[in-house]
């Protein structure tokens, strides 16, 4: 099979937020390729006698991710990890609801038949930390590679919202993937308008992290009245009934002021394994469910039936003017006919602050793996999450993942990237989404055990607010009462 009929195989085999025609970043394969047979030699000493890359040679290695723009660049390019190593890999990629209840039947049967796991924070990390290696075993290890740079080169608020669980100290995952919603627009109609709307709405509407979540509504409900020729819709939403609809409304929620929990940093950063009351019936949450529920009503009314993938088209297509949506559809509206025509910011703010909902994941070491197949996995995720394979998947021709790490940020033709036309399309969104990372303006979901259940509840009932005419009020106390019996509470 050719490596583009790869590519069309795996591209049909998405379903996630990958669907941005990321495609599977074949072509990190030649991109790649030279640069990773030097990943992380120089931090490391060899074992006596012995290539410290070559050490489990001859090891398969099976490798279980939801379907995702690394993990397709990957397995369509296993070849410079198979030459530095000697190591197999077989890479598995599903939807993230089945990886799920594949690692907990792995997990509960002690089978250890995956050895290197997508370690999703919510569905995974959370209800599954116990099976997980503590990564500092190996990060000390004088026999192993080193992770090039140190620890400290990943995106700070990356490393503890994909790594960590309960234990400060502990690592149970390299930063891996790290999409993040921000505001998409049209910068032309923008440009064009600006003038106008500023007059009209006696603000400037330049997208900003200081625009309000009220003013954006008002430049949306301007753009609906106003410039019909131009574009249908004013904003769009990935909010059908999905977990996407709980990220959409989790934004708006963190911004007024609400949480689902108290201490919501805390638990969104570290976890809690017993989060206590649903805070959804505190007037902050109200007001922000109010607003979501006024916004979506001027909405394209497509909204309700997209998920983030059906947004990324919408935009892409010129059916609105700008939406919330997750940064690595930079790649999926630059590739589409207004193309160069796209500005990126993070989310407007609410009362409380802008905040823009984190939905990066690690990967992971099963603890039930023998020592071998564990140091091997580690290997593989050294060379996984190098700044080389980061910088490979970038530069993909058909999309990828964007980095997790500051240095790759940081290299010249990185740097050189970041004007249209780019080679990186996703990199044209790297001011906004790193401004998005800070620890003021990063949101992220609660990580507790519980979590797959909660999102349930949350997206059922805001569906049935936006779609049936629920009561805002009614909506946030049948999930705080649906939550607060998940937990047990």
């Amino acid at each position: 099979m050719s490596s583009m009929d790869l590519f069309e195989e795996l591209r049909g085999k998405m379903t996630r937020r990958n669907l941005l025609k990321l495609g599977g970043s074949i072509a990190t394969a030649s991109a790649a390729g030279p640069l990773l047979a030097a990943c992380g030699q120089t931090a490391s000493t060899a074992p006596s006698g012995g290539n410290i890359w070559k050490q489990f040679s001859g090891t398969t290695l099976n490798f279980i991710s939801e379907n995702t723009p690394p993990s397709s660049a990957i397995a369509a390019n296993l070849k410079p990890f198979a030459d530095l190593t000697g190591i197999k890999v077989n890479v598995q990629q599903m939807e993230l609801d089945s990886l799920v209840q594949k690692v907990g039947l792995d997990f509960g049967s002690g089978s250890a038949q995956y050895d290197v796991i997508y370690a999703d924070p919510y569905q995974v990390l959370a209800p599954f930390s116990t099976g997980l290696v503590d990564l500092n075993q190996f990060i000390n290890d004088s026999s192993l590679p080193k992770v090039p740079n140190g620890i400290g080169d990943f995106i700070p608020t990356q490393l503890q919202g994909a790594g960590r669980y309960l234990d400060a100290n502990a690592l149970y995952a390299l930063p891996y993937d790290c999409p993040t919603i921000i505001w998409i627009y049209r910068q032309d109609l923008f440009d064009k308008y600006h003038s106008r709307m500023q007059s009209d709405l006696g603000f400037d509407p330049t997208p900003s992290a200081n625009i309000t979540w009220e003013q954006y509504y008002q430049i949306a409900d301007w753009f609906n009245k106003n410039a019909k020729a131009d574009v249908p819709y004013g904003t769009g939403h990935q909010a059908k009934q999905y977990d996407s609809l709980q990220c959409d409304f989790t934004d708006v929620l963190f911004a007024y002021g609400g949480s689902y929990f108290q201490n919501e940093n805390q638990i969104g950063a570290l976890g809690s394994a017993k989060p206590g009351p649903c805070q959804l019936d505190q007037p902050a949450a109200l007001e922000a469910a109010t607003f979501y529920q006024k916004l979506l009503k001027i909405a394209h009314p497509g909204s309700t039936s997209w998920d983030w993938d059906g947004l990324g088209t919408a935009l892409a297509q010129g059916q609105v003017a700008m939406a919330p949506e997750w940064h690595e559809y930079a790649s999926t509206v630059e590739a589409g006919k207004f193309g160069g025509k796209w500005g990126y910011s993070p989310l407007p703010k609410g009362p409380v602050r802008s905040a823009n909902l984190y939905g990066g994941t690690g990967i992971a070491i099963n603890k039930g793996a023998d020592e071998q197949h564990q140091k091997a996995a580690w290997l593989f995720l050294v060379w996984a999450t190098s700044p080389d394979t980061e910088l490979g998947d970038l530069e993909s021709k058909v999309g990828g993942g964007t980095p997790t790490r500051t240095s790759v940020y940081n290299m010249p033709q990185v740097k050189a990237a970041n004007k249209y036309p780019s080679p990186m399309p996703n990199i044209l969104s790297a001011a906004a989404v790193n401004e998005a990372w800070q620890p003021a303006n990063i949101a992220m979901r609660p990580k507790i055990p519980t979590w797959n259940q909660c999102d349930t509840i949350i997206f059922t009932q805001l569906s049935k607010m936006l779609v049936a005419g629920q009561s805002p009020q009614a909506t946030m106390t049948a999930i705080k009462q649906g939550i607060d019996k998940a937990n047990g509470v």
